[in-house]
C-alpha cells in the first residue's frame, strides 16, 4: 500500500465519501448526494485511487466496508461536523436558515406535539423544510447512516445511539361504547378475553404493549394489527376489539362511539425518546432542533400534571 498524503486528495470529496460509507450503495449515494448513478461511480472510482484501498467491495449480501474504509468512516463521524462547524462559524440563525431536517415519528407523536411543534418550528425557521417519515424497522440504521435526522421511539436505540427523555406516557383501553365490558377499568383477563387493535409501527418487532402481555402470559384472541395509531383507534368500532393506546391519543379520538377504561396497571407508564446520531450532536442546526423538541416534550409534559 503506498503512503496518501493530505494533498492527494481532494477534500471536496469528503462529503461524497462520507455519503457513500453510510450508504453502502452507488445508486442510493448518488440519490443523497444529487448526483446521476454515472456520476458518483465515477467519484468512488477518484476516491480509491486517492485512498489506494477499495473502500467498498461487492458480495453476495451487497458492498461491504473494507477495512481502511471503516476506520475513514469512523475518523469522518468526527471530522465532518467540526468542518461545517468551523464553515458556518458555528452559527445557526433560524430565521435566515435553508436546508432541510428529516425525522422518523410515528401518527401518535405527530398528533400529541403537532400544536406545539409545527408553530414553533416553521415560525422560528421559515426557510427550513421538515420531512417527517414512518418508523420502522430500518430507522436506527437511517439514523446511523444518516437518512433521518431525529426519530422519536418509546424504545431504547442501539449504544451506538445518543437519545433524550422527552415526556412521559401511559395507557388506556379504548373500546366501543357498546363493548360488552362496562367497567372504568380493564384487567389483564379482560385483555386476554377480546381480540385486540394493535399497533406494530416497527413491522418485525413488536411495540410495547404486545410484548409487556406477552411477558405476562396474555394471549388475546385472533384480532387486528395495523401500522398507525389512528387505523387501531378507528377500528374498535361496531365490534368487541379493545385497542390499548397511548392516553393522550386515545383522549384525542373520544366520541360518542367509542369510550375510554383504565389500562391493568401491570402496563407500566413509558418515555417517549428523541434518538438522534453522535455525529450531528454538536451540529447548531441540530442542537436548535433537539432544544425545540425537548420544550415541547417539557410543555406536553407540564400540561399533563396540570390536568385535574
Amino acid at each position: 500500500m503506498r503512503l496518501v498524503h493530505i494533498e492527494d486528495v481532494d477534500l471536496n470529496l469528503l462529503k461524497a465519501l462520507e455519503v457513500l460509507l453510510e450508504e453502502r450503495q452507488v445508486s442510493r449515494a448518488a440519490a443523497r448526494f444529487h448526483l446521476s448513478q454515472p456520476a458518483m461511480s465515477r467519484t468512488l472510482t477518484r476516491l480509491r485511487a486517492a485512498f489506494d484501498d477499495d473502500l467498498l467491495v461487492r458480495t453476495a449480501q451487497g458492498y461491504v466496508l473494507t477495512p481502511r474504509a471503516r476506520a475513514v468512516q469512523a475518523e469522518l463521524t468526527e471530522l465532518m461536523p467540526r468542518l461545517r462547524s468551523m464553515v458556518s462559524g458555528d452559527m445557526f440563525q433560524p430565521a435566515t436558515a435553508v436546508g432541510v431536517l428529516r425525522v422518523a415519528a410515528s401518527d401518535y407523536f405527530l398528533a400529541v406535539l403537532a400544536d406545539l411543534l409545527y408553530p414553533a418550528y416553521f415560525g422560528a425557521a421559515p426557510g427550513m423544510s421538515l420531512v417527517v417519515e414512518p418508523v420502522n424497522s430500518a430507522t436506527f440504521d437511517d439514523i446511523d447512516r444518516g437518512r433521518v435526522d431525529l426519530a422519536f421511539l418509546p424504545v431504547r436505540p442501539p449504544r451506538s445511539l445518543r437519545h433524550q427523555v422527552l415526556f412521559s406516557e401511559d395507557h388506556v383501553c379504548l373500546m366501543a361504547r357498546d363493548h360488552p365490558l362496562t367497567g372504568d377499568r380493564v384487567t389483564l383477563d379482560d385483555l386476554g378475553s377480546y381480540p385486540h387493535a394493535g399497533v406494530a409501527a416497527l413491522q418485525s418487532e413488536q411495540m410495547l404493549v404486545q410484548s409487556r402481555l406477552e411477558q405476562l402470559g396474555v394471549r388475546p384472541p385472533a384480532g387486528l394489527t395495523v401500522p398507525y395509531f389512528a387505523a387501531a383507534a378507528a377500528a374498535v368500532r361496531g365490534n368487541r376489539m379493545i385497542a390499548v393506546l397511548p392516553r393522550r391519543f386515545a383522549a384525542a379520538h373520544q366520541d360518542a362511539a367509542v369510550r375510554i377504561a383504565e389500562a391493568p396497571a401491570e402496563l407500566a407508564a413509558f418515555d417517549y425518546l428523541m434518538i438522534w446520531h453522535p455525529r450531528v450532536t454538536s451540529d447548531p442546526a441540530h442542537r436548535w432542533m433537539r432544544s425545540l423538541m425537548a420544550e415541547a416534550g417539557a410543555a406536553l409534559d407540564a400540561g399533563a400534571r396540570e390536568r385535574p
